[in-house]
């Protein structure tokens, strides 16, 4: 093929990109640019498997018209030769709020308890805007689109970062030559939700994260439900919600159990969420693996801290210090996981900032490969736009990048980024790079002169022997300054030159600090090249994962194991009772035997001479391990599950599990009179928030009487009820129209899916457990005549503090009790408390457990349970029983656990005292046969979190000393999460 060099300027290159074709133009003669631009010689990624050496690419009218080594060439081409310099396509952002504000915050003056929508013919929630169109509030940033571009993207995917239905996308292109009418790839490029309410409505409701997902549910089956025509109004955002389902559906859920909790809602409604992560999956990658979820990933990796001072260093967790070491990891254990993803700008410190973390996670072990993926293809791929962007494929857009090498390592400079055929410089890619070593003769001294940094901001350093001196440079447009002064600083050396193409060596003008005018010589002795990596020396230096990922987290998730348990006391909770010299063997997590001289059949034998075994504790009311407790926004929200919200590494898990407790009911709060579904956890630590969740878990929800309730403790005037009177009216109106929706439901009629109906139907029809928050006789009685309207009996009473006197009722009604040991009068309702109490209910027949409702009681309920030996004169067994069984009981799953019986599950504690001793220490906690604490494993895990922490101080110092930016030592406090805690 024969080549021609044409001169690189023509009279129509210049030409903008017209807006539409058939716009009349009145300024001028019509023209057309029909030239085509070639670029030869240079190496091309097509895509980011596809790449070639000395390769072709032929532009014309914004388009790729061809990329190979052999490419035809028309007649009117222009030629660029690019020898020795590489092509990339641009960059795709998916996931921006480029050229669209987010609205302004709402009004100061705390939210709205609306149940009725502010906006007309809209959804009934006001955190819910499918209807909202990006492109309708779009302006092009120019400020903003160069810094994107000097960044490498070419192409976003920007919306309204607002609210937990967000609307419409729109697919932009960065090209600063053409208008909106060239910029708009796509008016409606995807749909978005997220977990986070709109800043600019005030409407209460939801209140939580809980809150949040049942809203996305419901909002969901009502969609379904407008769609078959069952409704007669209008609604705007139920009928953009419907049309958008053939976009693409994008997530925000910026954590790795968010993921989970989006995908499971998409799993619900057969919708492939694209999300949004939060960089920390790699603590839970087989889990994220598992949803099958294409993923955009941010990477803004965290500062080191600055710990210089060792007291502000304690403020430090060894959580945040490990997230500090091993987040930049996250894109390489995506990718050896098989995981697809993109990656984003989103939440960067700056559009700079992006590249040195792009960096890192390279330096970490992303694969160049996947980085160039994952920054073209893969977000053309989520966007279905293949076709058009991500590629230099024949068709596509012209949006490609000319460096000077490979895009990823640390020196290569951007010159160019093409934008739909148009030409953005970055950096000039005529100018000659001049780093180097050189010796400088200037008058008659010699200097050694050295220049580094980057190409077109170098830096300089001149030294007289080895005497460092005072220096500055500039170089701009091929053409250099520099100065420099004499050893003793008061004397200039000035010079500048045109830097010539065909030398390495500087020649140019000089003046002496006489100021007699000559000139300089400067001779390069060797080139610039970044310094060689030393592998060895300068590997990252990455701890290790733990399950989960905190201080007393595991190297390995604990699995069930054969154990015999020899000679020990054995607190059955059981009618055999206490039984001494005993041996229990556990197989396949089960209680396999019980009996005395059990041979071990290959189990670890653990000799239990001298110690107890008991059941595992059950806590039957707890708040621990939860991301919230109430959803407050209404008076009812049974919809809401505490399912949604577990925090599996809440260091409340592992503190219980050193108190014997193996099993507990995560309960709502009591900020509503019905509140939300809850949860019964199995507190295997390091495992899933999906994994400690009961199997088959019986169904249970949280209702509460009293002063929470009625909101007397946070002077709340905006929502019914007020009075006890309006609480019971409450329910008496809720379960009326449970019981008529579930009849309807039975008719066969078509009907609303309703979750919050759907609930309390099941606790009509006597498949979902009531527990309920009670103290005062008077509500007590209330609650029983209320269920008895609707003919079901409330399970338990919690709390329950004047449960004494109306015990009797209580035993008529079928209504079980869980109880403090000896709170009381810490809030006026309670003043009639007794320590007695929880003996007086038992007396009467009633199935009496000693709950906590509190984390630090929660790990001394074997203490708890003592004080009723005291208060009430039980014995010692029947003390045990109401941390026990009796808890077990009360929520259906004394089948399976709380007591030691032969075919139950192994949860059992090693104590090396009587149980009920305040000498008593948890030895082992075993839950289905695995020891989920250990306590000497303790010990040795105090002193190896403060080697670790040592090991991630040095190398956050370390850090500081070369220069990284640090951020400050931040004190993190869990707060603990109470029955009233919004």
């Amino acid at each position: 093929m024969r080549i021609r060099f044409y001169v690189l300027v023509s009279l129509f290159y210049g030409l903008t990109l017209s807006a539409q074709d058939y716009f009349p133009k009145n300024d001028g003669v019509k023209a057309e640019n029909n030239n085509f631009t070639t670029f030869i010689n240079a190496k091309i990624h097509i895509t980011p498997t596809k790449v070639l050496d000395k390769g072709i690419l032929l532009i014309q009218k914004g388009k790729v018209i061809e990329a190979g080594k052999t490419v035809q060439l028309p007649k009117n081409t222009v030629l660029i030769d690019l020898k020795g310099k590489s092509i990339y396509p641009s960059f795709i952002d998916i996931y921006s709020d480029f050229g669209v504000d987010i609205p302004k915050a709402a009004a100061s003056g705390g939210r709205s308890a609306q149940y009725e929508p502010s906006r007309e013919g809209f959804y009934w929630n006001d955190h819910i805007m499918p209807e909202n169109n990006a492109i309708s509030r779009f302006n092009y940033d120019s400020k903003k689109a160069k810094e994107l571009r000097e960044a490498g993207f070419g192409v976003v995917n920007t919306h309204i970062q607002d609210g937990i239905a967000r609307g419409n996308g729109a697919l932009i292109s960065l090209n600063e030559f053409g208008n909106d009418s060239d910029r708009v790839l796509a008016d409606k490029s995807a749909q978005y939700f997220s977990v986070t309410k709109s800043v600019a409505k005030r409407q209460a409701y939801p209140t939580s994260l809980m809150g949040t997902l049942a809203l996305l549910r419901q909002m969901y089956f009502d969609a379904d439900w407008y769609a078959k025509g069952n409704v007669t109004t209008k609604d705007l955002s139920l009928e953009a919600l419907n049309a958008n389902k053939g976009l693409v559906q994008i997530f925000e859920a910026k954590d790795k159990d968010n993921v989970l909790r989006a995908d499971k809602i998409g799993d619900m409604f057969n919708i492939n969420y694209t999300i949004l992560a939060g960089g920390n999956e790699f603590e839970s990658v087989a889990e994220i693996k598992a949803t099958n979820a294409t993923l955009i990933v941010p990477i803004n990796f965290p500062d080191p801290y600055d710990v210089s001072d060792p007291y502000l260093a304690d403020y430090v967790s060894l959580e945040d210090m490990r997230f500090w070491n091993q987040a930049p990891t996250n894109p390489k254990v995506l990718e050896e996981n098989n995981i697809t993803f993109g990656l984003t700008l989103h939440d960067q410190k700056s559009t700079s900032a992006f590249r040195n973390n792009l960096l890192k996670a390279i330096e970490y072990g992303l694969s160049k490969t996947k980085a160039l993926e994952a920054l073209t293809t893969i977000p053309a791929q989520i966007l279905g736009k293949s076709n058009t962007i991500g590629s230099l494929l024949n068709g596509s857009q012209a949006n490609f990048l000319i460096t000077s090498g490979d895009i990823f390592d640390k020196g290569t400079v951007l010159y160019e980024n093409w934008v739909q055929g148009q030409k953005h410089i970055i950096h000039d890619k005529q100018l000659k790079d001049i780093r180097g070593n050189y010796n400088l003769i200037a008058g008659e001294k010699m200097f050694q002169l050295s220049i580094t940094g980057e190409t077109d901001k170098p830096k300089v350093e001149v030294k007289e022997g080895e005497e460092k001196l005072t220096s500055k440079i500039n170089y701009d447009d091929n053409w250099l300054t520099l100065s420099f002064n004499n050893k003793d600083g008061d004397q200039a050396f000035r010079l500048s030159a045109m830097v010539a193409s065909s030398s390495d060596n500087l020649v140019g003008k000089l003046l002496l600090p006489d100021g007699t005018e000559t000139t300089f010589n400067a001779i390069m002795t060797s080139a610039f090249s970044e310094k060689e990596k030393d592998v060895t020396q300068k590997k990252p230096v990455v701890v290790p994962i733990a399950f989960p990922n905190i201080g007393y987290g595991y190297s390995e998730q604990p699995k069930p194991e054969s154990i015999l348990f020899k000679n020990a006391t054995v607190w059955t909770s059981e009618d055999v009772g206490i039984m001494e010299n005993t041996d229990v063997l556990v197989k396949n997590g089960k209680i396999a035997k019980i009996g005395k001289d059990l041979k071990p059949s290959g189990a670890t034998v653990v000799d239990a001479t001298g110690k107890h075994l008991t059941a595992g504790i059950i806590d039957e009311h707890t708040h621990i391990a939860a991301l919230s407790i109430n959803e407050s926004g209404q008076n009812s929200s049974a919809e809401v599950k505490m399912e949604d919200v577990v925090d599996p590494k809440h260091i409340g898990i592992y503190r219980d599990l050193a108190g014997g407790v193996t099993s507990a009911q995560l309960l709502h709060g009591s900020a509503n009179p019905i509140g939300g579904r809850s949860a019964i956890l199995k507190l295997k630590w390091g495992a899933s928030a999906e994994r400690m969740i009961y199997y088959n878990s019986p169904k249970f929800i949280k209702f509460a009487l009293g002063e929470n309730v009625k909101q007397s403790n946070w002077n709340s005037f905006s929502r019914f009820p007020q009075t006890r009177m309006g609480v019971e009216q409450t329910f008496i109106n809720y379960f009326q129209r449970a019981k008529e929706y579930d009849l309807k439901k039975k008719s066969g009629q078509p009907y609303r899916f309703d979750e919050e109906m759907e609930t309390l139907a099941e606790i009509i029809n006597g498949e979902r457990f009531i527990s309920c928050h009670s103290y005062v006789q008077s509500e007590i009685n209330m609650l029983m005549k209320v269920a008895e309207k609707f003919n079901f009996k409330v399970n338990t009473f919690t709390h329950i503090l004047e449960g004494y006197k109306v015990a009797d009722k209580m035993a008529e009604h079928g209504v079980g009790a869980s109880t403090f040991s000896d709170w009381w009068a810490y809030k006026y309702e309670v003043n009639d408390a007794i320590p007695y109490n929880a003996a007086i209910m038992q007396s009467q027949g009633i199935t009496v457990a000693i709950n906590s409702d509190d984390a630090e009681m929660s790990r001394r309920l074997n203490q708890e349970a003592a004080k009723t030996v005291k208060y009430g004169g039980m014995t010692e067994l029947e003390a045990w029983k109401m941390v026990t069984i009796n808890p077990a009981k009360l929520l259906h799953i004394d089948d399976r656990v709380g007591s030691i019986k032969e075919g139950k599950d192994a949860d059992l504690v090693l104590w090396n005292n009587n149980p009920l001793s305040v000498y008593a220490m948890v030895e082992k906690t075993i839950i289905e046969g695995a020891v989920y604490f250990d306590l000497e494993k303790d010990k040795q895990q105090r002193e190896a979190i403060k080697k670790e922490k040592a090991l991630l101080i040095n190398l956050m110092l370390k850090e500081k000393d070369n220069g990284s930016p640090t951020q400050e030592p931040k004190k993190k406090n869990q707060e603990e999460l109470h029955c009233d805690s919004l």
